[in-house]
């Protein structure tokens, strides 16, 4: 989501959307061979973490984020870029012991976000493979920490990569789309009325409704397991200098996220309510299945920016509470359905400097001491 460069995720990827359409043919109905996939590995748990117990790692290799728990609890949806593979992110399938990857995009463009609908049957990924089937230049950094908004599509197939259909075919970007507990709504972000804000539509494309109307941008959405609340971040800047050049970075493509906010609004976009506001990058929201919590990834207490951790905050902004104390980045928690596993992205235990990998941990919902706020 807005995150595809190894630049991105070491700030993470860390640092790390956009007329209804009908479902339309894509791609071929052959699914992608299964690429196999190492078993978990322990590594060691952290007294200052005493939210998690029993890390395993995932994948060893290359950048794999954005990992999203099935409906079940037994599999993970994430992207990757590997080693002597796709030049860029693709989407892979594993179960949540490490076993049986595969690959489940089309293995052309670029692409992120995937996420299971409810059933477990099929898929949702935004690519850019109709825009071009090559990767996406990196973007010019000369201006700084910037993300592209590259012309991404959201696709929906089956669960082994077949059978691909398009949901969107608005111009420039529409990607970050993921699924209400009840498989009917696709929330997501998009370009196309000129800024970048958040959607909802039913899950086969059809009755587009814009949730937000902010200038900045809005994005990175999840539904609440009951269905009734939205989490996302944003940037709605207020100061001239930073809202002109928030307009002429998505004049040419691009977005600066240095500084984003945890933000909820009930589903049908009412009720808007900020939940941080302390001047950092926080970023990857998602809600405890309790619905009375939110754990995100910040840059808070790094004054370099660089080193992001997990955070467990109320939802009405209280009970902060720091979840990772790791020197090396850690982003993208999910909880399991359950809430007794957490899965997140880190630099943690990596062979090659910058390395990102999945990690999987029991959640301790009880700890009998919490880390340093």
């Amino acid at each position: 989501m807005l995150n595809d460069d190894k630049e991105d995720r070491n700030v993470r990827r860390p640092l790390l959307l956009f007329a209804a359409a009908a479902l339309a043919a894509c791609g071929g109905t052959d699914a992608p061979e299964p690429v196999g996939g190492a078993k978990a590995a322990l590594v060691p748990d952290s007294p200052e973490e005493p939210r998690l117990a029993n890390i395993r790692q995932l994948t060893f290799g290359g950048e794999n984020a954005e990992a999203y728990f099935s409906a079940d609890g037994r599999r993970l949806i994430f992207q990757a870029t590997r080693p002597g593979g796709w030049g860029c992110d693709q989407i892979y399938t594993m179960d949540v012991d490490g076993g049986n990857e595969r690959l489940v995009s089309t293995g052309k463009g670029r692409t992120t976000c995937g996420y299971f609908f409810p059933a477990g049957d099929k898929i949702l990924y935004s690519s850019t493979h109709l825009a071009d089937s090559a990767c996406p230049p990196k973007p010019d950094y000369s201006r700084g920490y910037v993300w592209p908004l590259e012309d991404h599509d959201i696709f929906i197939a089956d669960a082994d990569g077949s059978n691909v259909r398009r949901l969107t075919d608005t111009p420039g970007y529409d990607a970050e789309a993921t699924i209400s507990p009840d498989g009917r709504k696709i929330v997501f972000t998009s370009i196309r009325d000129g800024d970048l804000d958040i959607y909802v539509m039913d899950a086969d494309g059809s009755n587009v409704r814009r949730l937000t109307h902010e200038e900045g941008y809005d994005g990175g959405a999840f539904f609440s397991a009951d269905g009734t609340n939205i989490v996302y971040r944003a940037y709605h800047p207020e100061d001239p200098e930073e809202l002109e050049d928030y307009r002429a970075l998505l004049r040419d493509g691009l977005i600066r996220p240095g500084k984003l906010d945890i933000w909820v609004m009930d589903a049908d976009g009412s009720n808007k309510r900020r939940i941080t506001n302390n001047g950092a990058a926080n970023f990857a929201p998602f809600f405890h299945p309790n619905g009375k919590q939110i754990i995100f990834s910040s840059n808070m207490h790094d004054p370099s920016g660089r080193n992001f951790d997990l955070y467990l905050i109320g939802i009405d902004g209280t009970g902060l509470e720091r979840v990772t104390v790791s020197p090396d980045f850690d982003g993208f928690p999910m909880f399991s359905p359950d809430g007794t596993k957490l899965v997140f992205a880190s630099n943690r235990n990596a062979k090659v400097k910058g390395e990102t990998n999945i990690f999987i941990a029991d959640w301790i919902e009880t700890p009998s001491t919490t880390a340093s706020r």
